[in-house]
């Protein structure tokens, strides 16, 4: 039986179309905050926007279930007197994929609409004809015919820039948008605070429900709310790479697929007890999961968990995704579900004080 109903499906929509840039994510954390609260004992916000909810507060013992907010986007950092608006990076932004994208400038004044341009084909011969985009040549218009328009439109230096796509499903299996990183994280720890309070399960411990941000320029966020909460043990999802579609090295990348599970990874922050009590949580419960190795850290929230405090005994549940970090990121209905899952068995093993120590 399916997990994910009409409501949830309609929040996955809002908060996936919704721009959540790094460094502005408040926005959507508002959106989060609204849809966890009839789940949670009570929710807390940090300095720089990382939300949580909190179910049965105040127990000694504290678990972390954790995804990550923000989204890729791009900063205005030059404006020439012609009026087009050239970017630097907001966290690991592909500029191939740049040209031909309808864009969302972010004002003070509100969304201003543009696009990346490119030289059309007829106009590109010789060594020019294969130019590939690169992060000094690629550029925006909105259409304006000098520098003191795009100013008049409230558009100056450091606003931020969201590609515009927003989410849909593709042949009824895979959910389709830009931002799958990591919204649906935060949307699988959401709902796996919905399943607990609506299957009026009781843990004996205090569990933190986290949305961090900034985790695209390097998991700070989560170093940050790491240290205010202290927890005891962390399981952190966040996308891996569906590394079967074309041009990807499988020798090199490993072997993950949309549609065979979530992604279980071997890792140096990883604690193996932890890693041992999903997998064998999901042999019990018949849901299927994928094997993955980093050999050292593994780019995501769970390494500033891990290596936080004296060391908290962490783990990572991945979602296999497609061409991450693009407009037309995929991810399959099934795997989604059985990350929710995964995760929410998961917790019901886990004990008041739990030891993780291996000997």
């Amino acid at each position: 039986m399916a997990i994910i109903g009409k409501k949830s499906s309609e929040f996955l929509t809002r908060y996936v179309n919704n721009a959540s840039p790094t460094g502005f994510e408040a926005e959507g954390q508002k959106m989060w905050v609204d849809y966890i609260k009839p789940y949670v004992d009570e929710w807390e916000l940090d300095e720089y926007g990382t939300a949580y909810g909190v179910i049965n507060p105040g127990q000694d013992y504290k678990v972390v279930i954790e995804g990550h907010a923000d989204e890729i986007s791009w900063f205005v950092n030059y404006i020439t007197k012609d009026g087009f608006i050239h970017v630097i990076r907001n966290g690991g932004s592909d500029h191939i994929i740049a040209p031909s994208k309808r864009v969302n400038i972010h004002t003070k004044k509100g969304i201003l609409r543009g696009v990346f341009g490119w030289p059309a084909i007829h106009t590109r011969r010789g060594k020019d004809l294969n130019s590939a985009p690169a992060l000094d040549s690629i550029f925006i218009d909105v259409g304006a015919h000098k520098k003191e328009e795009v100013l008049e439109m409230g558009v100056h230096v450091g606003c931020v820039i969201t590609y515009s796509s927003e989410l849909e499903i593709l042949n009824d299996r895979y959910y389709v948008g830009r931002a799958l990183d990591n919204r649906i994280g935060g949307f699988a720890i959401a709902e796996v605070a919905r399943l607990l309070k609506e299957k009026k399960k009781k843990l004996p411990y205090s569990l933190y429900i986290v949305n961090a941000v900034q985790e695209e320029i390097g998991l700070r966020g989560a170093q940050m709310i790491a240290h205010r909460i202290k927890p005891d043990v962390a399981i952190v999802t966040d996308v891996t790479h569906d590394t079967n579609t074309p041009m990807i090295s499988q020798k090199k990348h490993g072997d993950t697929k949309c549609g065979d599970g979530p992604s279980l990874t071997y890792a140096p922050a990883v604690h193996n007890l932890l890693l041992e009590m999903i997998i064998e949580t999901a042999e019990k419960k018949k849901i299927p999961f994928q094997r993955a190795a980093s050999s050292r850290s593994t780019g995501t929230d769970t390494d500033a968990f891990a290596y936080s405090n004296e060391g908290v005994p962490s783990a990572l549940i991945s979602l296999p995704l497609r061409y991450m970090h693009t407009t037309v990121e995929m991810a399959h209905k099934d795997d989604v579900e059985n990350l929710i899952k995964l995760i929410y068995e998961t917790l019901l093993k886990i004990e008041s004080g739990h030891s993780f120590k291996y000997f």
